[in-house]
């Protein structure tokens, strides 16, 4: 029997990434991210408030009329790339060679993260306009993969 239809690895965890983003609390970006390694799920997180603290659906966004990719300090929310590593080291499972997919490119402040992290491939769909991150990203050696919207190909970095 013929599996055409069979997600590729990338386009199945990309879309499971745009499952976790619908938890998002953020008024102007869903973003969700999950890190795997081994084709295991190792952790995933979303953009939101820290935990126990309001979020902006109930506070508002002090960054809505800063243009996106900018004053990363007044957003209240911790990125969902941010909240997968945290996630991963609060269960003590290791990040060091995992993939991390995402619904956005990641920001200057998440790729740190990561390259820190030792995750060596981060896969992506939507655009972000913060090059200096993936400027950081290709220094380190990380693989970088922008996933068309189709999700037909791939576009390697």
């Amino acid at each position: 029997m013929p599996m055409d239809n069979r997600p590729s690895l990338d386009e199945y965890f990309m879309k499971i990434a745009s499952v976790v983003a619908t938890r998002s609390t953020c008024l102007r970006h869903q973003v969700g991210a999950v890190i795997v390694k081994d084709k295991r799920i190792l952790s995933t997180g979303y953009n939101g408030a820290p935990t126990g603290l309001p979020h902006c659906l109930e506070t508002g966004c002090k960054r809505e009329n800063v243009q996106s990719g900018y004053r990363h300090e007044l957003c209240r929310a911790v990125h969902a790339e941010q909240n997968a590593i945290i996630q991963a080291a609060l269960h003590g499972a290791s990040t060091e060679d995992a993939t991390l997919y995402c619904t956005h490119q990641p920001c200057i402040l998440c790729a740190k993260m990561m390259i820190n992290a030792q995750i060596k491939r981060v896969v992506y769909k939507d655009g972000y306009p913060d090059e200096e991150a993936l400027r950081f990203l290709k220094q380190a050696g990380i693989k970088i993969t922008q996933m068309p919207q189709d999700g037909t190909t791939e576009e390697e970095y």
